[in-house]
């Protein structure tokens, strides 16, 4: 890994928005919202352009409120419903995946311009399969080719099936967003699979320079959590709420570091290997008395990305500091979770639960989803 340069705060007076300022700082900005409209308006054109913004993620619930609000899709579903395709879930994946592809193509100036590190769009296979890693892969491979864009991602849970899953499409060279990633155990076994599957295309003669991964560190849900513990036990652990998430995400980009630098990774590196950016999802402030971008100028630094709901980066572009913060303070982060252990709170079983909550979450929003789309499409059809 290239030496980082030295902690610095961008300059206030400078002329680009705070958006700009972030990017400058080495994090690169991602949208983590899509919908039709914002494709097909100029609006992403713009925030790629003004914002800085050079790439998006998507998942099930964010699809359920682009389908649920305004007609954007309205023709598409009467079309779909005239052919005589009654299957919502092979309509929804229809939509979806001339959405990503549609957004891939507008955010392919910026994978060319910066050489296949950034530009990416995320699409997820079911949360059905997070269990089952020869589902995922075949899922995962399926819509890989039906968008056939070079610069889409597929999500993956980092779940132990799916670490298993990601190291075989990495090396059949799938680029992999690694999703719902908690604890630091999971990650580590996720680095494992990435590294590995890059080792396994090699081997296989196959070239990895074009293969991209990030892994999705979800932030603020464990404060959410914890918070929610340190209240019950009140009295002398109250001094810990807000102080979880942040530690975690530190302590995780440590292990990135750590783990992206030395022999081994230095020889895939010599062949083209690209990191795997650890990217800081779930940063919107859940708890209003606190920052609402904390999770944003907290974990600012190289080699990493933060995917913002739309009401989050613009939050940041108001009034967000851009300063380099996502590698100063990583002993007091580890002196926190032992404090946390200390009063009883142990984060592990916290992330474990977190996991289970996060896959049936999206498995809920999916089933949503669908349910959504077979009304729409009833209506759109009596119109």
């Amino acid at each position: 890994m290239p030496s980082l340069p030295q902690a610095e705060t961008i300059m206030p007076n400078r002329p680009q928005n705070r958006l700009q300022q972030l990017h400058d700082a080495g994090q690169s900005i991602w949208l983590d919202y899509i919908d039709r409209t914002m494709l097909q308006n100029g609006e992403l054109e713009r925030r790629i352009r003004e914002d800085a913004l050079t790439g998006m993620t998507s998942n099930p619930t964010i699809f359920e409120k682009a389908l649920a609000e305004g007609s954007a899709y309205d023709e598409q579903l009467a079309s779909l419903a005239a052919e005589g395709n009654g299957d919502v879930a092979a309509m929804f994946e229809a939509i979806e995946t001339d959405d990503v592809r549609a957004a891939c193509d507008i955010f392919r100036p910026v994978y060319a311009g910066t050489h296949g590190e950034d530009g990416y769009v995320s699409i997820e296979v079911s949360p059905q399969l997070a269990h089952d890693a020869d589902g995922t892969v075949v899922e995962a491979l399926r819509l890989w080719h039906i968008v056939d864009r070079p610069n889409v991602m597929v999500k993956v849970p980092g779940t132990a099936a799916g670490a298993v899953a990601i190291r075989r499409l990495i090396a059949a060279g799938v680029n992999v967003n690694v999703t719902l990633l908690f604890s630091l155990d999971a990650y580590a076994r996720v680095i494992d699979a990435y590294q590995g599957g890059l080792g396994d295309r090699l081997a296989a003669g196959a070239p990895i320079a074009a293969v991209a991964s990030v892994a999705s560190f979800f932030v603020s849900r464990v404060d959410s959590e914890i918070d929610k513990q340190l209240d019950a036990l009140g009295g002398a652990a109250a001094h810990l709420k807000g102080r979880a998430a942040i530690a975690n995400a530190k302590i995780a980009y440590a292990l990135f570091r750590q783990r992206f630098a030395g022999p081994a990774w230095n020889g895939l590196a010599r062949q083209g290997g690209r990191v795997q950016r650890p990217l800081w999802a779930s940063t919107s402030t859940k708890n209003p008395r606190y920052r609402d971008v904390m999770y944003v100028e907290e974990l600012i630094g190289p080699d990493t990305v933060n995917t913002l709901p739309p009401a989050t980066l613009e939050a940041f572009r108001d009034h967000g500091v851009a300063t380099r913060t996502v590698d100063s303070g990583t002993d007091a982060a580890r002196h926190s979770i032992e404090e946390l252990a200390a009063a009883g709170i142990v984060l592990s079983r916290v992330t474990d639960g977190l996991l289970t909550d996060g896959i049936a979450s999206f498995q809920k929003s999916f089933d949503t989803l669908l349910a959504g789309l077979a009304r729409k499409t009833q209506a759109v059809a009596i119109r």
